[in-house]
């Protein structure tokens, strides 16, 4: 039996990042399966419900959220390390192999960084796995049906946070996708920043859309004086 992990939301300066562990045999996985941006969002939302529902099939989601994300001290590929790893910690089990969707230019560099996170006593609040093999490569989740399993629950998963986010701002013309290259996410930030002087809580402060959104409202409050 082995384990496959993949991310979603990386990139959005709304929301948290979410990780999904899925652990399975591959050959019982249905042929539909595949890298969630190549399977329409309805088939999504199918197959994610069918996995979490199969007793054989272990499933565990887990998330970076913003305030993490925006900590001076860290990095995105620690970021993703960390999310995999709490996904990996829920579901795996001693000598399961692991395979993940690298997210880092060095697949060994980042399969290395993962088990120690996933065995470290030290790191994260789920109990260590010992005996573990882990695995990374970039594409998995196009080339492993498990790793594409992952990444299909994880992008329900960041999809359902982010309908929750744009449920909890109604005055508004919703939130978008998310994503810095989104018009409607980046008119959502205009338009709370000038309504309250600050980004949302859900927003990623660190990145630059949010700087931006912010820089702008204060150059049209000198202009306006």
């Amino acid at each position: 039996m082995y384990v496959g992990v993949d991310e979603a939301g990386k990139g959005p300066v709304l929301g948290p990042m979410v990780a999904t562990a899925v652990r399975a045999d591959s050959e019982s996985l249905s042929a539909d399966v595949d890298d969630s941006k190549r399977v329409a969002p309805e088939q999504r939302r199918e197959i994610a419900a069918a996995l979490r529902a199969d007793d054989a099939v272990d499933v565990a989601v887990a998330t970076v959220g913003t305030v993490e994300i925006d900590a001076p001290d860290t990095d995105m590929n620690t970021l993703t390390v960390r999310g995999q790893a709490r996904a990996v910690r829920r579901v795996a089990r001693p000598d399961d192999r692991i395979v993940a969707d690298a997210g880092d230019t060095s697949e060994a560099r980042f399969a290395r960084r993962l088990r120690e996170f996933v065995t470290d006593p030290g790191r994260e609040t789920a109990p260590p796995v010992e005996g573990v093999a882990v695995d990374a490569a970039h594409g998995a989740d196009e080339s492993d049906p498990v790793v594409g399993a992952a990444s299909i629950v994880a992008k329900v998963a960041r999809d359902a946070r982010v309908a929750a986010i744009d449920a909890a701002y109604p005055a508004y013309d919703g939130v978008g996708s998310g994503y810095p290259s989104d018009p409607t996410t980046r008119a959502f930030l205009r338009d709370y920043v000038a309504d309250h002087g600050d980004v949302p809580p859900h927003a990623r402060r660190s990145w630059s859309t949010c700087s931006d959104a912010l820089a702008a409202a204060e150059q049209s409050g000198l202009d306006e004086f």
